[in-house]
């Protein structure tokens, strides 16, 4: 396993150990759908696995080409947020494929906007299991 790989942020009820100056991750499990914009300006529809505020994983039906460029637009709480992304090496998953991506192109305020709405996932999961919901 590459040093990259052993230093990510693991979630565990809603919980981020930050291990190293990566941006923490959530992991949404298909809970927010993102509408993936292709350059030839066809769409395909997925649902994000983890999301940071550098990128993440996106469950699709089909694998996109690594490299591709795309757009992603996404609604978190009440903010629609609108970014393009370079899309990584797929991962077949039992249902369907597992695709990173990073982002290549996220303004400052969407990144400040995506950070804030993370936190709130995490604190909202953090309430959830108190109650034990």
């Amino acid at each position: 396993m590459s040093e990259e790989l052993n230093s990510t942020a693991p979630v565990v009820s809603g919980k981020v150990e930050k291990l190293s100056d990566r941006p923490f991750r959530v992991k949404l499990r298909g809970s927010v759908l993102v509408l993936v914009r292709l350059p030839n300006r066809r769409s395909v529809r997925g649902a994000f696995h983890q999301l940071s505020t550098s990128g993440g994983v996106i469950h699709l039906e089909k694998p996109l080409d690594e490299k591709l460029e795309v757009e992603l637009i996404f609604h978190l709480h009440k903010t629609t947020i609108r970014g393009k992304a370079q899309m990584l090496f797929p991962m077949w998953a039992t249902q369907g494929w597992m695709q990173p991506f990073r982002f290549v192109d996220l303004s400052d305020a969407s990144r400040e906007t995506l950070d804030t709405n993370l936190k709130s996932f995490l604190g909202d999961a953090q309430k959830g299991a108190a109650t034990g919901a």
